[in-house]
C-alpha cells in the first residue's frame, strides 16, 4: 500500500482525466486501471464557471481520492490561488503543485515551485510538487515538509519515457517521502521501469487517453505498475560482463 500524508492507497497508479474522446471512454479507462487517485486541472473544471466542462460528469467519485493540480499557473501566487479554489469547492486538501516555467518544454519553474510549496504548506495543504528530475531540488522540497515529490520522467505529454534514470534513481534513493513519477510516461515499459527503479507510484494521462485503445492501455498500465513494483521488491540479479551457465557445472557427467 502507498501512504501519502493521512491517505492510504491500494493502487500505485494515479490517472489524469484530460483529453479522453468522451466521458464514457474515460469512465471505462479509469475502471480498467483500478486507480484510486484521479488528478485534474482545476482551471479546466466548472467549479465557478459553468461554461467549463466537468470531466467527472459520468463518474461516481465515491471510490476515488481527487488530486487537483495547479496546471496553468506560472507564478507561486497563481498556484496558491488555484489550490484555494479547489479547497473552497471541497475537492480535497491534497494538491499537486504545478508551476510551469517554460512554454516550449512545459518544464516546471523551480523557484516558483518552492515558493508555492512553502505557501501551501503554511496553509495546511497536503502538498505534492511536480518537479524536473533535479536531485537537489527534490531534496530541498522535502526539507520544506512536502508529503510526496513528483519528478517528471520527461516533458509533459511527450511519451519519451524516462530520459534520465540516473537522476531519478538518486531522487528515489535519497527520498524520505513517496516518489511519484509524473509526466512523459509513454508505454507500460516506462511505467514498469519507473517502479523497478524504486518509485512509489506513477502518474500518467496522455499515455492512456491518447492510446489507440485507452481501455486496454489503462489495464496494461495497471499490470505494468504492479509488475515493476514486484520486481523492485524481489531485487533483480546483478548485471555481469560475462556469460554464466544457468545450470551448476559441478558433478556434470563426462561424455
Amino acid at each position: 500500500m502507498l501512504n501519502i500524508g493521512p491517505y492510504t492507497f491500494q493502487s500505485r497508479l494515479f490517472l489524469g482525466t484530460g483529453k479522453y474522446a468522451s466521458g464514457e471512454v474515460q469512465k471505462q479507462a479509469v475502471e480498467a486501471s483500478e486507480t484510486g487517485v484521479l488528478t485534474f486541472a482545476v482551471r479546466r473544471m466548472n467549479i465557478f464557471d459553468d461554461s467549463q466542462p466537468d470531466p467527472f460528469e459520468s463518474m461516481d467519485l465515491s471510490g476515488f481520492k481527487l488530486l487537483p493540480n495547479t496546471a496553468g499557473a506560472k507564478t507561486a501566487e497563481e498556484a496558491v490561488r488555484i489550490a484555494k479554489m479547489a479547497q473552497a469547492a471541497n475537492m480535497c486538501d491534497m494538491i499537486k503543485v504545478e508551476v510551469i516555467g517554460c512554454d516550449k518544454t512545459l518544464l516546471p519553474d523551480p523557484i516558483e515551485t518552492i515558493k508555492a510549496t512553502e505557501m501551501l504548506l503554511d496553509e495546511g495543504f497536503i502538498v505534492l510538487p511536480y518537479t524536473s528530475d533535479d536531485v537537489v531540488l527534490a531534496r530541498r522540497l522535502q526539507e520544506l515538509g512536502i508529503h510526496a515529490v513528483m519528478p517528471g520522467a520527461s516533458p509533459i505529454g511527450t511519451g519519451l519515457g524516462i530520459i534520465n534514470p540516473y537522476n531519478l534513481s538518486h531522487i528515489i534513493e535519497q527520498a524520505e517521502v513517496p516518489v511519484i513519477v509524473d509526466a512523459g510516461i509513454g508505454s507500460p515499459k516506462d511505467a514498469s521501469y519507473a517502479m523497478e527503479l524504486g518509485a512509489d507510484g506513477v502518474l500518467l494521462n496522455t499515455a492512456v487517453s491518447g492510446a489507440g485503445d485507452p481501455l486496454k492501455m489503462a489495464e496494461a498500465m495497471k499490470y505494468a505498475v504492479e509488475a515493476g513494483r514486484l520486481g523492485f521488491e524481489a531485487e533483480r540479479i546483478e548485471k555481469k560482463m560475462y556469460a554464466q551457465a544457468s545450470s551448476p557445472v559441478e558433478g556434470m557427467s563426462k561424455l
